[in-house]
């Protein structure tokens, strides 16, 4: 049966930051999740995270000026050196957070780039975090994301994560699967989740289009949860919605999947 984890970058919004993890466990999650970690010391949000008893199991590397609207930046050959620099500062986050697993947001092409340059840039820049990361202990995962929602986004599909996977040619490199996203890009979930689960490493939930809580929009959550039982995956589900209400008063879809 699934095993869900909060993303506390979206829900119980209405506590405050450090103190989500004890709403997360309190409403019944086995786990937590976050978006980027980075505004909050480690030694403090390591501290509420033990006060919880609840692993962290994935947060993201450093994505560039998220308030300005940038969505990653491992595809620009001109900040690589940054691109470097938020791979050492999310190792040093996720030893003192216990977190076994990273994800990479690839960024926004503009829309007069050189695509294969771009490719070329996050391959490399992949690999080199997968390595990084590797050698102590931590997974490096790739997610795409529907260009609807984020117009631009340079990994769509699980196919085009798992060809730049193939091309950084790194054992410790993993897609993360996130349904919301799959949906909005029109892919069939049990084909696609078939076809690419060697590959797949965590997986996140949100229904489409809305992406609020399961049960509000068209995804067959039932379905994809029996196929990704079928297929042998026994990670956490990530729960990265938007709640319709507060998140206490959208959780009832969970009692469906005790």
């Amino acid at each position: 049966m699934p095993r869900f984890a909060a993303n506390l970058s979206l829900l119980f919004t209405e506590v405050p930051l450090l103190d989500r993890f004890a709403a997360a466990r309190a409403a019944g999650f086995a786990a937590v999740e976050m978006q980027f970690p980075y505004a909050e010391t480690k030694e403090v949000l390591a501290a509420r995270r033990a006060e919880a008893d609840l692993p962290l199991v994935l947060h993201n590397l450093p994505a560039g000026d998220w308030a300005a609207g940038e969505r990653g930046i491992a595809i620009f050959p001109e900040r690589s050196a940054e691109f470097r620099e938020g791979v050492a500062r999310a190792i040093d986050y996720a030893g003192a957070l216990g977190c076994r697993q990273i994800n990479c947001l690839a960024g926004l092409a503009p829309p007069d780039a050189e695509r294969a340059r771009l490719r070329a840039t996050l391959v490399e820049n992949l690999a080199y975090a997968a390595d990084a990361l590797g050698r102590a202990g931590i997974r490096l995962l790739v997610e795409p994301i529907n260009d609807r929602d984020m117009p631009g986004f340079f990994l769509n599909r699980l196919a085009d994560a798992a060809a730049v996977i193939e091309a950084a040619e790194s054992q410790n490199l993993f897609i993360q699967a996130d349904l919301y996203h799959m949906a909005r890009m029109g892919e069939d979930l049990v084909d696609s989740l078939t076809a690419h689960r060697a590959r797949i490493a965590h997986v996140q939930i949100a229904d489409a289009p809305g992406r609020h809580e399961p049960g509000t929009g068209g995804i067959d959550f039932a379905a994809a949860f029996a196929t990704l039982d079928r297929l042998g995956y026994d990670g956490f589900i990530g729960c990265e919605y938007l709640p319709t209400a507060n998140t206490e008063a959208g959780l009832g879809w969970m009692r469906s999947y005790p």
